[in-house]
């Protein structure tokens, strides 16, 4: 079986965009009239929670899969409905795969031993949720991810916390940037640039990848150049303010090496003002394709750009200029 990066890299070119679907059903965001329809077939509760939430992000599976490679599902938000979000989560995870998509389950998993080996199991085998990949926490080093990229060779893959989207994550990522010296992100980068090695594919990516923030474009660069190897998923863009020019240095020289998520933006379309006015609550699937659409459209100048100045064009200016060109 192809790796998982070959398989990524694959499905990137076959859809035409890095652009991947986060799946991040909050129930307090859910279009009204569905939570009601199925309290009304369930009772309040869990049960009827996990019926929305599965009845919501089959609707959006629908509507988005054949215009993008992935989905990235938040287990947290499936978890929170004990074993009947457990189960909505599996259903989701197999009709993305009925559909053609990757699935990397957003899940930021770690520990040691055979915890951590349970944990993989859970995620990754196909006795537990089969998806693609996973996010995984580096904290605990390489006894942490081992047991995770033992499912290498089943074409499975992981990607490592190294530079997050939130704001406090600098408190901790940055430590060490005091005075001069290398930030911990900068460790992190090397770390996981070196576990990832010796799971190289045929494209030249590693099935270790890692979790990079599109909101610092700075911090993007520096991370791109000490991890070439290394495919970047990019969380950020879109509903925290990430624009594609904040992303461009996530990509490699040639637009290639990251998929970027998009979650709120996406499956909640149909709650923003440019949205409104065009698309019900009960046409969030329609919203969502639409806005999958535009974000494509988006991130394709970012990826023409540089793949175009690989080849020996020119960009007149910077990234940002050209964009809005």
């Amino acid at each position: 079986m192809k790796g998982f990066a070959d398989r990524l890299a694959a499905a990137v070119e076959a859809k035409g965009t890095p652009l991947v679907v986060g799946l991040d059903p909050a129930l307090a965001e859910l279009p009204e009239r569905l939570v009601e329809e199925a309290e009304r077939r369930h009772g309040k509760g869990r049960r009827a929670a996990a019926a929305a939430v599965r009845e919501f992000t089959l609707g959006i599976l629908e509507a988005v899969a054949d215009l993008v490679p992935a989905v990235k599902p938040q287990a947290a938000y499936f978890e929170a409905l004990g074993a009947a979000g457990w189960e909505a989560l599996a259903v989701t995870v197999r009709e993305a795969h009925r559909r053609g998509l990757l699935v990397i389950l957003d899940a930021k998993r770690g520990d040691i031993g055979a915890t951590a080996e349970a944990y993989a199991s859970a995620c990754l085998s196909k006795a537990g949720l089969d998806a693609d990949a996973v996010t995984v926490n580096p904290l605990f080093g390489w006894e942490g991810l081992a047991p995770f990229l033992a499912y290498a060779g089943e074409g499975k893959g992981a990607f490592a916390l190294v530079r997050t989207s939130n704001p406090s994550g600098r408190e901790v990522q940055d430590f060490g940037a005091a005075g001069g010296g290398r930030k911990f992100s900068d460790h992190l980068a090397d770390l996981v640039s070196r576990w990832g090695a010796p799971y190289r594919g045929e494209s030249g990516w590693s099935a270790l990848g890692a979790v990079v923030a599109g909101t610092d474009p700075a911090e993007a660069a520096r991370l791109r150049q000490a991890m070439p190897a290394t495919p970047f998923l990019v969380p950020g863009y879109g509903a925290q303010g990430g624009r594609a020019a904040d992303v461009a240095p996530c990509f490699d020289a040639r637009g290639r090496g990251a998929v970027v998520n998009a979650a709120r933006s996406i499956i909640f379309a149909f709650r923003r003002p440019d949205y409104r006015e065009r698309f019900s609550p009960e046409e969030y699937a329609a919203a969502a394709r639409e806005a999958v659409r535009a974000a494509r459209q988006d991130l394709e100048k970012i990826c023409n750009l540089l793949h175009n100045y690989a080849a020996g064009g020119r960009m007149n200016g910077d990234i940002e200029e050209a964009v809005e060109r």
